[in-house]
């Protein structure tokens, strides 16, 4: 199948398709005589791990790791659940660090009035407090 074919059934775009192959997370499609890129059931599989993979937060690098554990048949899964474990960990800190910008948000937006007065709590929570 050619890329647009592989893009609709990967959920990903022909861009992101050639850069995932020029970061090597995707192996070199084979081409045809014409120059196109020919994409295997294999390749779509591959393209469903890496989005998937997105779609829960993993960066490039760290996919990269799991694709080599995941084409490493002697891997042991305690290596996949190290590095699952430190993403879990750094999606709370994310998540922690959101939860403050929303209350802070909150606050101010509770604060403020939103009438014809120039004084405005959101600008003054702006201006004074650091996230």
């Amino acid at each position: 199948m050619n890329i647009s074919e592989a893009a609709k059934l990967s959920g990903l775009s022909a861009k992101q398709i050639r850069d995932y192959e020029k970061l090597s997370l995707l192996k070199p499609a084979a081409r045809s005589l014409s120059g196109y890129r020919h994409y295997e059931e294999k390749d779509i599989e591959r393209l469903h791990f890496i989005r998937h993979s997105r779609d829960v937060g993993f960066s490039l690098q760290q996919i990269e790791q799991l694709i080599h554990l995941q084409d490493n048949p002697r891997r042991n899964s305690r290596e996949v659940k190290a590095l699952t474990a430190q993403h879990i960990e750094t999606l709370k800190r994310q998540i922690e660090r959101l939860e403050k910008m929303l209350a802070a948000l909150q606050r101010w937006h509770d604060d403020c009035q939103g009438n014809d007065c120039p004084d405005c709590a959101i600008l003054e929570g702006l201006n004074k407090e650091s996230g």
